[in-house]
């Protein structure tokens, strides 16, 4: 019995040697694990907010159970907007991710397979500079090209075509926040693609041409199979976020006329919990996105690791 028992302690004797021993390096880790800490679970507390009538003057420990205990659950599931927000934050997501996703993979082949390292810098710049351009600024791009007097009218009008709104059309907005975050976006997806595509071996090329593969068969055959499981956790880690959107892309770009189109659960959740202090709506909201995110996680990778045997976990 007292040989097994040393048996158990010496792991944890060895453990926290080794944390003895390193302690400059845990001591590293406190600041992230201090923030960690304060920003990611101490506001956890706060979940209860959603399952209380929650007022500022008596504090959420203080405020009363909302009775029932799912009221603002059941409140949201039977409001005239769940359907509204929820579909659109769906379709906006969903119409980014097929759009979008493919692009960034299509444009590091692209990319890898230029012979002329110069030009190719040139497209990398040109392609990731949109990124680093501030959101508001961005937006402010997009009126500036698509208002009833922008660049884009002025252009149809000089072939007599009549002025279109674009930004107050319900039906046009998808379209434009989706592509224009594509173009912002592209340069800056693709770079993971094109640092995994850098570490395939160069031999498998230069056996496929002496086999006479052609460059295409190359990028389906070497290429493409080599970046699979780097395709594979991103397109994951995508669909876990079907449920979120750009919230201040969105909010900055929504007008009266478009409305319909542009409500999304984040920008929903704003208007309740900050203009109409309905905090404990805007909580349930906010924990009924991230449940369907999980869930929405949970199933993809179970679906790519049985089909594909790669995953995140």
């Amino acid at each position: 019995m007292q040989s097994s028992s040393n048996t158990l302690l010496d792991p944890r004797k060895k453990y926290w040697r080794s944390v003895y021993k390193n302690w400059r390096l845990y001591l590293f880790l406190l600041p992230a694990i201090a923030s960690f800490i304060a920003f990611d679970y101490i506001p956890m507390y706060g979940i209860q907010v959603a399952f209380k009538n929650f007022s500022l003057r008596t504090g959420i420990s203080r405020s009363p159970w909302a009775d029932p205990l799912f009221k603002h659950f059941i409140d949201f599931f039977k409001g005239r907007m769940f359907l509204t927000v929820v579909m659109n934050t769906v379709n906006l997501n969903i119409y980014s991710l097929i759009a979008g996703f493919p692009l960034p993979i299509i444009l590091a082949i692209l990319l890898n397979e230029l012979k002329n390292k110069r030009f190719m810098k040139i497209i990398q710049n040109v392609t990731y500079a949109p990124y680093f351009i501030s959101m508001v600024i961005l937006v402010g791009m997009i009126k500036l090209f698509f208002t009833s007097r922008g660049i884009i009218n002025s252009l149809l009008g000089l072939i007599n075509v009549p002025t279109i709104m674009f930004l107050e059309r319900g039906e046009l907005f998808p379209h434009i926040y989706v592509w224009s975050g594509i173009w912002q976006g592209i340069g800056y997806s693709s770079i993971i693609y094109f640092a995994s595509l850098s570490g395939v071996p160069p031999e498998l090329h230069e056996a496929a041409i002496i086999d006479g593969a052609t460059r295409m068969k190359r990028i389906w055959n070497i290429n493409i199979p080599h970046i699979l499981p780097t395709i594979v956790i991103l397109f994951i880690l995508s669909t876990s976020s079907i449920m979120s959107s750009n919230f201040e892309k969105i909010f900055l770009m929504q007008n009266g006329l478009n409305l319909d189109n542009s409500e999304v659960i984040s920008t929903y959740i704003y208007k309740l919990g900050i203009q109409r202090a309905s905090y404990g709506m805007a909580s349930a909201i906010g924990i009924f996105n991230n449940i369907i995110n999980v869930i929405l996680m949970l199933l993809v990778n179970g679906i790519a690791k049985r089909v594909s045997d790669i995953s995140l976990f």
